[in-house]
């Protein structure tokens, strides 16, 4: 038997891993050759603002009184440069979000978890292939693209870590620091010659990395004064910058600006995923090679968004977040960034159609070398799916290309436009390729999984056995599986996935041919048809919470429609009022949303009887008082809210192990955590789902005396520490079905029941501030998927 469970473990080990072979793999394809424009760039240096967290409609929706929020860049709006909305991806987060700006590729999922103080991957961005770059701004983004360039030419100046403090009094101040060192900087290189000649080169980059916005959308909310008047700050401090900037230069009009964000925010000041107010951002273009400001009458969008802004009749120019990388480069005139799948936004420039053909060709171009060496990794069987974009059809194109724009061709119907086709073929072989044993490796581990079940479902039902054998065949299958894998050069962890099924379903067919089930087919019949409802109920409640709350009402029926209740009044009435309790909570809006502390409070009036409750409960109410007061989060409360979390962890140990007292040790340890972590009504799940598995733990009991298959007569007997005879189990009845389904309904509830796990970012950042303020992203995510 525990051979049994060792492999079962194993078996959902590999299954789980195999998520990220299958679904989250690196985009990242290495041996480019650089492409370039040929022709002379009309900027000599370029300028980039990144308001971090500033959402699209804060930027550009006037205020109440009519006005605009950044009357600056409205006016560049208006009078001299392109803007647009950026359109970002999920998810939507700063490494991620800084990557696709800088670097103009979008890494998978995983890459969140990678840090952000470093490059964990080696990939080429706009900083890389500039002369020289200065970044000012935020610990946590800077230095991973410092560290991931190649020579020593990004120069980075940080505050303090310390200084990202969700409860500081003034999270502006961050920008603030931003601004002051640039101007010192400006200041200090005119007495610097050799900091002066450095500045006077071409192809430099300036970076400013402005976290305030983001910093008080956590702390405060998008629709909060502190947020709202940080875009102010921020306005004003890009205002001087350019003022500074074109002092410096001498008014030479060869310094190009661009504004932007790398994700928005949601109303309740989380982000992640992919909410239009976590995707739509804001970008704002001006100065060298930059189109000036456009009027048009009638617009290509369909959204309702220039009016809500007031902008009606100016020019709106949307892009993919990674084309702001191409446009960076093309500015500039350096090579674009070898990873990039940007494409450049023609509208966005200020130049001759040669220099427009010429850029967009070379971004043509370099896709298509992206495409090239992602081909020839991945060995192709061509009479199982076709290849896209063959070499003869690359040849043509670029021949044809080529030739376009040395006939002086330039237009959008001829050479602009061939580039574009090229590039919309290359960008569809990239997907393919990058998702080219997608199909293969998921119907590998969706037959290894099913047979896995079936072959758990047969271990328990088999009766007796006879000697068959499948071995030859199943060995012939699996070498030519492996034979299969060895042709293509596939790693060593696709061998895992596709063998593994073999071996179970080796199993399953072996037991199959010799078990035969003893439970009457009708019977099974008719709970495979309530078990299909049922697993269809909790499926739509991924998309529908409310779903549970009918599951709930269903399963309060269960002792009445089974006849329990005659036999077991109390225990049922309690399960039934407990299954009700329990049904409001899917009806609730998700935590997080809008924070009320009250009902933490109400709960601890349930449990006031419970000393570290109420101490908890007083961390909780002074912590929140001291952060609106913006106090910072007292030490006092830091430091018992994390003895709480590690002595939960130990209490339970040194309770008695009877099985309610110590059942009850591990949930008061447990809840206190839980009430640190809270931010709303969700204080109010954990007793009332206590209530229903104490209650579920008792009518089970009652089942089970009434069926004659235990030998208990009362629970408070049962001890942890006995020692069970796994020989002496009893024999499996149609039972079991349900409360593996009962078990299975409350794990769903447990999980959605306050918030949406499909997304961690439903859940209020502000519940992990009774343990920390300062911004980390491990200890805050660690802490929410603790509380999860």
């Amino acid at each position: 038997m525990m051979i049994f469970f060792i492999v079962g473990l194993i078996v959902h080990v590999v299954f789980f891993l195999s998520i990220f072979d299958i679904y989250f793999t690196s985009p990242l394809v290495h041996g480019m050759t650089p492409q370039r424009v040929p022709l002379a760039p009309p900027a000599k240096r370029l300028v980039l603002f990144v308001a971090d967290g500033l959402r699209a409609d804060s930027l550009f929706k006037p205020d109440d009184n009519g006005t605009g929020r950044a009357p600056y860049l409205r006016g560049v709006i208006a009078e001299r440069g392109t803007w647009g909305v950026s359109h970002t991806r999920v998810p939507t987060e700063s490494r991620p979000g800084h990557v696709a700006l800088i670097a103009g590729f979008y890494e998978d999922v995983s890459a969140v978890a990678k840090g952000w103080k470093e490059n964990p991957v080696e990939f080429d961005s706009v900083f890389n292939e500039s002369r020289h770059t200065w970044c000012w701004g935020s610990p946590d983004i800077l230095p991973m693209f410092a560290k991931g360039a190649t020579g020593d030419h990004v120069y980075t100046y940080t505050y303090p870590s310390e200084r990202e403090d969700f409860a500081s009094t003034d999270a502006s101040r961050l920008d603030t620091w931003v601004f002051d060192e640039v101007k010192d900087f400006l200041n200090v290189a005119k007495s610097n010659e050799t900091l002066l000649n450095m500045l006077h080169e071409e192809q430099n980059v300036f970076f400013l990395h402005l976290l305030g916005i983001d910093t008080n959308g956590h702390a405060h909310r998008p629709m909060s004064k502190e947020y709202l008047e940080n875009i102010g700050l921020v306005d004003s401090g890009v205002a001087e910058i350019v003022s500074v900037m074109d002092d410096f230069y001498g008014h030479d009009g060869k310094t190009a600006y661009i504004f932007t964000s790398d994700h928005g925010m949601t109303n309740w000041g989380s982000h992640g995923a992919g909410h239009p107010s976590e995707t739509l951002t804001p970008l704002i273009a001006w100065g060298a090679g930059v189109q000036t400001a456009q009027w048009e009458g009638s617009h290509k969008y369909d959204d309702n968004y220039l009016k809500e802004w007031g902008m009606e009749t100016s020019r709106r120019e949307d892009v993919s977040q990674a084309d702001i990388a191409p446009l960076m480069a093309s500015l500039i005139g350096i090579p674009f960034p070898v990873n990039s799948v940007g494409v450049l936004p023609l509208n966005y420039l200020n130049n001759s159609q040669h220099f427009k053909a010429e850029s967009i060709y070379a971004n043509a171009i370099q896709i298509l070398e992206q495409f090239r060496v992602r081909s020839d990794q991945v060995v192709r069987f061509s009479f199982i799916t076709p290849r896209p974009l063959t070499d003869s059809k690359q040849m043509d194109f670029v021949r044809n290309a080529r030739n376009l724009i040395q006939k002086g061709q330039f237009d959008e119907a001829v050479s602009i436009r061939y580039c574009k086709d090229l590039i919309d073929q290359a960008m569809e072989g990239l997907s393919y390729y990058h998702t080219y044993d997608r199909l293969f490796l998921g119907s590998s581990v969706v037959l290894g999984f099913i047979g896995w079940t079936s072959y758990v479902v047969l271990f328990i039902l088999k009766t007796h056995v006879t000697e068959r054998s499948l071995g030859q065949i199943f060995l012939c299958i699996g070498l030519l599986v492996a034979m299969f894998l060895m042709v293509q050069s596939s790693p060593w962890t696709y061998y895992i996935y596709c063998l593994l099924p073999v071996a179970v379903w080796f199993s399953v067919m072996r037991d199959l041919v010799r078990s035969v089930p003893s439970l009457p087919l009708s019977k099974c019949f008719g709970y495979f048809l309530l078990v299909t409802f049922g697993i269809e109920l909790l499926v739509v409640s991924f998309f529908y919470r409310a779903m549970l709350t009918l599951g709930l009402v269903v399963l309060g029926l269960w002792p009445v429609l089974s006849g329990l209740y005659i036999k077991a009044k109390v225990r049922s009435l309690s399960w039934m009022l407990s299954c009700l309790f329990l049904a409001v909570f899917p009806l609730l809006p998700v935590v997080g949303r809008e924070p009320d502390v009250n009902y933490v409070i109400l709960f601890v009036c349930i449990c006031f009887q419970m000393m570290q409750v109420v101490l908890c409960a007083y961390i909780l109410t002074s912590t929140h008082s001291s952060l609106q007061l913006k106090q910072g989060l007292p030490l006092f409360n830091q430091l018992v809210s994390w003895l709480t979390l590690v002595s939960s962890f130990l209490i339970p140990l040194l309770s008695s192990t009877r099985l309610f007292h110590r059942l009850l040790s591990i949930l008061m340890s447990l809840v206190c955590v839980y009430l640190l972590l809270s931010t709303g009504y969700e204080a109010l799940f954990p007793p009332v789902l206590s209530w229903l598995m104490f209650a579920w733990i008792n009518i089970e009991q009652e089942t089970m005396n009434t069926q004659g298959s235990s030998n208990r007569t009362e629970l408070s007997s049962t001890d942890f520490a006995e020692n069970i005879d796994i020989a002496k189990i009893r024999q499996l009845r149609l039972d079991d079905i349900r409360r593996s389904y009962f078990f299975v309904f409350f794990i769903i509830i447990a999980f959605f029941g306050c918030g949406n796990i499909a997304s961690i970012n439903s859940f209020d950042p502000a519940s992990v501030y009774c343990f920390l303020t300062v911004f980390n992203p491990f200890i805050m995510g660690g802490l929410l998927m603790w509380k999860v």
